[in-house]
């Protein structure tokens, strides 16, 4: 049994509850290979060396499709993508402790310099649950922002919005979640507000002429709501944090989500405002063909809305209709970049799904179109930029496999 017992975990190389994605397939009742070994090796022995029994599960999720690729109207090519590729560990170790860890196969595997992690890990954390009223969460996690798209689990989004798919979500750190009534949750997290070095974080390295910050931190306060029986569901979050000495960055976001029988439907609001392009959606409209270095963009703020509804008209089926809009501008002139809006960019997308076995929802098949369009402004033509629209029409599978 000790062969196999390290056989499994050999095999297997390996976003925090509160304020984490939630887990797309939860087999709590099931017991894990890991326990069922323990529990047997417990019954064959008896000479008072008591194994602790924990309760595992690892999940190993997929999501994959074939691709069709148009640009400004015209048919680029088509191609197979998996678009997803994770593994997740989590389980109770007793009633007080918990952990997480999710692995991404789609990610570098480069360790990041300030962490000492591999960016492709996304969770690795542990959950006291100190008492009925509250949590504390330390290790990597995802950031306490607000707004559905970001929370819920990534293997249901098809296309996130330009601003979650900007912003470093997992990051190392501490959360405290006071749980004031079973209906009102308040998060208060720190964490890093970068994973790598000044220079290794922005495409075109630091600003010159900035000093490096010693606290390059996050704060984050996070009000969760439930009214209406459940139903409704609102959570608002604000943050602000340092990128360097006397360089901040701001983040007011928030998530109106409405749920009830057949029906989801979501409005999120997204603002960010920073003094250097951690984003750097704004720094690389820059075209190096115009003779000049591309630089670091500074004084830079971004604001999104999503807006999303969900019907699941039958058992094995439900779609989608989705909506986002952006805006990308400069608030302070800085080096080549004027003050004004740069990049207004939106998108639609419409997904059907088919749960071909009803009693198994980790498996599904979709079909999923996505259009998405952009306008730059002088400020942003100026600067050498071209972005034409794009279209892209997906039919794909999706499935979570309960290893143990």
């Amino acid at each position: 049994m000790k062969k196999l017992f390290l056989m499994i975990l050999v095999a297997l190389p390996f976003r925090a509850m509160g304020q984490s994605e939630p887990l797309v397939l939860d087999t709590e009742e099931l017991p894990s290979v890991v326990e069922r070994i323990i529990e047997r090796r417990d019954s064959l022995k008896n000479d008072g060396y008591k194994i602790r029994k924990i309760r595992s599960h690892i999940n190993l999720e997929f999501a994959g499709s074939a691709n069709a690729y148009f640009t400004g109207g015209k048919f680029d090519e088509m191609s197979f993508k998996m678009n997803r590729v994770r593994l997740e560990i989590y389980g109770k170790l007793h009633d007080k402790l918990s952990y997480h860890f999710r692995q991404s196969f789609n990610k570098y595997s480069n360790p990041y310099s300030v962490d000492n992690m591999s960016s492709s890990i996304e969770y690795a954390n542990i959950k006291w649950h100190v008492g009925e009223r509250f949590d504390l969460v330390a290790g990597k996690q995802y950031l306490a922002l607000a707004g559905y798209e970001g929370y819920v689990n990534g293997l249901l989004v098809r296309e996130f919005s330009d601003f979650n798919n900007n912003v470093e979500i997992y990051q190392t750190g501490l959360m405290g979640v006071l749980k004031i009534t079973p209906d009102h949750h308040l998060m208060l997290q720190v964490t890093n507000n970068r994973n790598s070095s000044d220079n290794e974080m922005y495409l075109y390295g630091f600003p010159a002429g900035l000093e490096s910050t010693k606290f390059p931190l996050l704060g984050t306060v996070n009000w969760n709501g439930w009214f209406a029986d459940k139903t409704v569901h609102l959570m608002y979050s604000a943050s602000a944090g340092q990128l360097a000495k006397g360089k901040n960055i701001y983040y007011l976001m928030c998530g109106n989500i409405y749920e009830k029988g057949p029906v989801l439907a979501y409005l999120d609001v997204l603002y960010s405002r920073s003094a250097i392009d951690s984003q750097q959606r704004i720094t690389t409209l820059q075209s190096q063909s115009r003779g000049m270095l591309p630089v670091t963009a500074q004084n830079t703020q971004y604001l999104t809305f999503i807006a999303n509804v969900d019907y699941q008209f039958h058992p094995k089926w439900n779609a989608y209709i989705k909506g986002v809009y952006e805006t990308a501008s400069v608030y302070e002139a800085n080096g080549p970049f004027e003050k004004g809006r740069y990049l207004t960019t939106w998108n639609a997308q419409a997904c059907v799904e088919w749960f071909p076995f009803t009693e198994d929802k980790g498996f599904k098949v979709f079909a999923h179109y996505l259009y998405k369009g952009h306008k730059l402004s002088d400020n942003a033509i100026a600067l050498g930029s071209a972005m034409p629209h794009l279209q892209r029409i997906s039919l794909g599978i999706q499935y979570i496999i309960p290893v143990l």
